[in-house]
């Protein structure tokens, strides 16, 4: 399947969790952890090559996952995953999990930001452009930064789908656009 296909036929799952999360105490967070671990195991490649198996049942599919997760699913938790077993949907749980944080940031209005730049980010300037993105964005922010000397100087910051490229890299790449 393709990704864009993943990701329709993921939605509505994601959605379900999301709802049901938010009528329960802590359930956003509770939901998120279960789908992050959830999403990992079905990512390890030792799981996905035994849940690719076709002679494996839906109901055998659901119990592995379930006892690899053991005392970190909750009885809905469970219940999901039997779902999505059900309707051979298992292998959308990396879907389902990042589908699922994004609803939840915007819910609780934050956005992760990765900021690659050419020298390590001081605490202070980690600080000062995350004020600056927090007005720019309305949202709190958490602020990923690492270190890739490729940029030359600069920095690359990725919020969701918008990327600010102020890199010498990518004002190079754009001057050489121009010259062409």
């Amino acid at each position: 399947m393709a990704e864009a296909e993943l990701v329709t036929v993921a939605r509505p799952y994601a959605r379900a969790a999301y709802s049901t999360a938010l009528d329960q105490p802590d359930g956003l967070s509770n939901w998120s952890r279960m789908l992050v671990l959830l999403g990992a195991a079905v990512d390890n490649a030792n799981i996905r090559e035994a849940l690719d198996n076709p002679a494996m049942s839906s109901q055998a599919s659901a119990t592995l996952l379930i006892e690899i997760c053991g005392d970190d699913l909750n009885d809905a938790g469970r219940n999901f995953v039997r779902v999505l077993a059900e309707y051979d949907r298992i292998l959308l749980l990396p879907s389902i999990s990042t589908i699922f944080e994004a609803l939840k940031a915007q819910h609780e209005k934050t956005m992760n930001v990765q900021v690659a730049s050419a020298f390590e980010v001081t605490g202070e300037e980690a600080s000062k452009l995350g004020e600056a993105l927090k007005k720019m964005l309305q949202r709190e922010i958490n602020l990923e930064s690492t270190v890739d000397k490729s940029l030359l100087g600069g920095v690359v910051i990725r919020a969701e789908d918008t990327v600010i490229d102020n890199s010498i890299r990518g004002r190079l790449a754009k001057l050489s656009n121009q010259l062409n």
